[in-house]
């Protein structure tokens, strides 16, 4: 009995949905408050020791003060605002940082003033200590630089 068109829409469906439950997908307002220097910021292409050509850096100190303070909560382990979700595995799904082991990057909300969700920014960490920032929810990263 060969599967109709439908059955197979809903299957896709339903595995669209389980694919973004398990990556953590957060309803966002569309907004981006990013610096305007990281609009075409991206760290692709990295191997596994971090070096890329693509990839950019960003200062600390030129992130909104709502990073920063994040930044201070990861140093000093908390408390922080989501602890259900602050310090989860990021599982780097979309291979925009370098390659890791499962479990090696982990993710931090970094709150969107105005946003009535988690919003679109995070801060990322890896095991060996390198800082990532987004302020598009994964779409591009940069570098931090302390």
């Amino acid at each position: 009995m060969p599967i109709s068109r439908r059955t197979v829409s809903g299957i896709v469906g339903v595995i669209v949905v389980l694919v973004g439950a398990l990556v953590g997908v957060d309803k966002v307002d569309g907004g981006s408050d990013a610096p305007a220097s990281s609009a075409s910021s991206t760290v692709t292409g990295a191997d596994s020791a971090g070096s890329s050509t693509d990839s950019t850096w960003i200062d600390a100190s030129s992130l909104p003060a709502e990073a920063r303070e994040v930044l201070t909560e990861i140093d000093h382990g908390g408390p922080f605002e989501y602890p259900g979700k602050d310090g989860s595995v990021f599982g780097n799904f979309e291979g925009h940082l370098p390659h890791q082991a499962s479990g090696y990057y982990h993710e931090y909300t970094v709150d969107t003033p105005g946003a009535s969700t988690r919003g679109t920014r995070r801060i990322i960490t890896g095991r060996d200590g390198e800082l990532y920032w987004t302020a598009d929810h994964y779409e591009t990263f940069q570098r931090i630089r302390r």
